[in-house]
């Protein structure tokens, strides 16, 4: 099985030794992604805007790879703080609207750059 490199510029470079996202077999893997904005190299604020370009990020990955958030099917969500568990709730909701997949959430003391989430996503090529 090969293994295929997927890079955009579309999401924030890595900062560390690591791909955006590998294809292998049917399924992309995202590195997490922290809510930087790729164009600028900032950190938007709040937990809202915070997932949402968490998210895009994830998504922008996806397009690289030729896949849409419907072929998610698994996340991973790293909150600095658990008490932010509902406003990341109603931002994501907003990018898998039906055929959720399926998610985990945890808590964690650090995030890189003290970012308030990190998300990943596993998704399934046809």
């Amino acid at each position: 099985m090969n293994k295929k490199i997927i890079s955009t510029e579309k999401a924030p470079a890595a900062i560390g030794p690591y791909s955006q996202g590998i294809l292998i077999g049917n399924m992309v893997y995202t590195s997490g992604q922290i809510p930087l904005n790729p164009q600028t190299g900032e950190m938007v604020e709040g937990i809202e805007a915070q997932t949402k370009q968490s998210l895009e990020n994830v998504k922008a990955i996806l397009e690289a790879a030729g896949l849409g958030m419907d072929k998610v099917v698994k996340t991973t969500v790293f909150l600095s703080d658990m008490n932010n568990f509902a406003k990341m709730n109603e931002v994501y909701k907003e990018f898998f609207v039906t055929n959720y997949p399926s998610r985990s959430a945890v808590e964690v003391a650090r995030l890189p750059k003290d970012a308030l989430i990190e998300i990943e996503a596993i998704a399934f090529v046809e």
